[in-house]
C-alpha cells in the first residue's frame, strides 16, 4: 500500500513513546489512519494539528497493517486554537468526522463541506460565518452515512408547506397544522434549513438541537459517544457569545 495525497487531519492519539496515530481524511481515499515515528515530538506537534491541511505518504506492506504516514504541512490552523470558540468549532468538527467515518471509503462531499467548514471558522472567527454552515455539514453527514432526515413533506398530512418542526422518532418533517398540541414532543426545524438565507441566533441554536439528537442516537454511540463532549463544548460556547 502506498498513498500520497493532501489531507486534513482529524485527530491525533499518541501511541508508544513519542508516535502517534493519525487519523486524516483525504479526498478520492477517503478516512486514512496512519502511524507517524516522532509525532509527538515538538517539530511535529503544530504539524499535527487537528484542521491542518497536510501533504501525507502512508506506507504499508498490505492492506492490513496500520501504514507508516510521512506528513508535510500546506496550511495550519494552529492560531486558531488560542481561542475559545474556534477551537471549540474545530475540534468537533474534525473530531466529529473522524469518528463517525469508516476507514478507506471515499466521501467527496463530505470532505468538501468539511474543508468549506473549517475554512468559514478561520475567516470567521466569530461565529456568525460558520455556525449554518456547521448546522448543515452535520446533516450531510448523517445522509451521507444512511440516517438522512426527510425535511422535504409533512410526516402527518403530507403537505409540503409550512413545515416547522421534525419527528425526533422517524426523522421526518411536521407542518404546524400536523404539529398542533403535540409541538413539545416535537424538535423544532429553523427555517434556514429549507429556505436557505440568513439565520437568527434563536434558529442556529435549534438547528444544533435538531442535528443533535439524531447524531447522538444514530451514529456516536458507544466509543464514539464521547466525542459528544467537544459538542457540548461548542454549544454551550456559542449559547454565552449570544447572550
Amino acid at each position: 500500500m502506498h498513498l500520497r495525497a493532501e489531507a486534513i487531519v482529524l485527530s491525533v492519539r499518541a501511541h508508544g513513546e513519542h508516535g502517534a496515530v493519525v487519523r486524516a481524511l483525504t479526498e478520492a481515499d477517503g478516512l486514512q489512519p496512519g502511524y507517524v515515528p516522532g509525532g509527538r515530538s515538538r517539530a511535529l506537534r503544530p504539524v499535527l494539528q487537528p484542521s491542518n491541511l497536510v501533504q501525507g505518504e502512508w506506507r504499508a506492506r498490505t492492506d492490513e497493517q496500520l501504514a507508516s504516514l510521512t506528513v508535510e504541512l500546506i496550511h495550519s490552523r494552529a492560531p486558531l486554537f488560542g481561542e475559545a470558540l474556534p477551537a471549540a468549532a474545530l475540534s468537533w468538527a474534525t473530531g466529529l468526522t473522524a469518528a463517525a467515518l469508516p476507514d478507506g471509503l471515499p466521501f467527496p462531499r463530505l470532505h468538501a463541506a468539511l474543508d468549506g467548514v473549517l475554512a468559514a471558522i478561520e475567516a470567521a472567527p466569530a461565529a456568525r460565518g460558520w455556525a449554518v454552515a456547521m448546522v448543515r455539514y452535520e446533516l450531510l453527514l448523517l445522509a451521507e452515512l444512511g440516517f438522512g432526515l426527510d425535511l422535504e413533506h409533512c410526516v402527518a398530512t403530507g403537505a409540503r408547506e409550512d413545515l416547522a418542526f421534525v419527528s425526533p422518532k422517524s426523522g421526518i418533517a411536521v407542518s404546524r397544522a400536523g404539529a398542533a398540541g403535540y409541538e413539545d414532543r416535537l424538535l423544532r426545524m429553523p427555517p434556514f434549513l429549507t429556505a436557505g438565507g440568513a439565520a437568527e441566533w434563536g434558529d442556529i441554536l435549534d438547528g444544533l438541537r435538531l442535528t443533535g439528537h439524531f447524531l447522538a442516537r444514530d451514529l456516536l454511540t458507544g466509543r464514539s459517544a464521547d466525542v459528544l463532549a467537544a459538542r457540548v463544548r461548542l454549544v454551550d460556547r456559542l449559547q454565552r457569545a449570544v447572550a
